[in-house]
């Protein structure tokens, strides 16, 4: 097993459907899909059912959050490889097929910690606002989050059998807390390609999110203290550009970030 794709879902039922299907024509026999339920009360434990032949391992429990849920994946992943995609998110054609082939040819690919691409976030009409995703060099990384998250690949060894799960102190940028953990240590493959698709609306864009990536550059000392405060105003500026942005100037592609 080289990839694990561990999704956690919570009330899901509008969007899991679409993201499911996304997924499963893409699985092989080296790919599998892991499927972590916080309890849900509406019908995405039915939709897990009737997609049931495709996923390894599901679960539905009560937990504490998206960063549990991925903890509680990453316990039962059997891939070298951990992909985490969002209940509402959509991996794009062939993405498996190019990480695979990226892992094959690769010399040495298991000394790698991250595998990453490019994200397309788009509005609810499914236009695109921006896309997102540039090499986690050190230099980028100890100021933001560089890298795309959505659907990248963490080496399992490397990251969270060596550096320890996600810090569940941490609700929306617990992803970067624990990239950043390896500071510029971090081996990165960075492949110049669209991976998956995220709609607009989660918390990742938010003045919560950025508070949250102002305490954890905070708690590495990835900057000097007047630094981020900087920083934080910035990102905080340039949140409130892009809403406004994505309310009048719809339709118009805007260069990755």
């Amino acid at each position: 097993m080289l990839i694990s794709i561990v999704i956690a879902t919570y009330n899901a039922g509008q969007t899991l459907k679409k993201c499911f299907d996304s997924i499963i024509t893409q699985l092989t026999e080296e790919v599998e899909l892991v499927v972590i339920d916080g309890n849900s009360k509406d019908n995405t434990n039915e939709i897990i059912k009737k997609y049931a032949e495709w996923i390894a391992y599901t679960i539905s429990e009560q937990d504490k959050g998206i960063y549990d849920a991925w903890n509680k994946g990453i316990k039962v992943a059997r891939g070298k490889w951990v992909a985490f995609i969002g209940a509402d998110d959509v991996l794009l054609p062939n993405a498996i097929k190019t990480y695979l082939n990226a892992i094959n040819v690769t010399p040495n690919i298991n000394s790698y910690d991250y595998i990453c691409a490019h994200n397309e976030y788009v509005d609810q009409y499914g236009v695109l606002l921006k896309v997102m995703g540039k090499i986690p060099i050190w230099k980028r990384m100890r100021r933001m989050m560089a890298a795309a998250h959505v659907a990248s690949l963490h080496n399992k060894e490397n990251l969270f059998e060596t550096i320890g799960m996600y810090d569940l102190n941490f609700k929306i940028c617990a992803d970067y807390e624990l990239l950043l953990r390896k500071r510029n240590e971090l081996k990165y493959l960075m492949l110049d390609t669209h991976i998956a698709q995220m709609k607009v609306g989660g918390m990742s864009f938010s003045t919560k999110a950025i508070i949250e990536a102002y305490r954890i550059r905070k708690l590495h000392h990835s900057l000097p203290m007047c630094i981020n405060e900087l920083y934080f105003l910035r990102d905080w500026i340039a949140y409130k550009w892009f809403i406004i942005r994505k309310k009048y100037i719809c339709g118009k592609k805007i260069d990755v970030l």
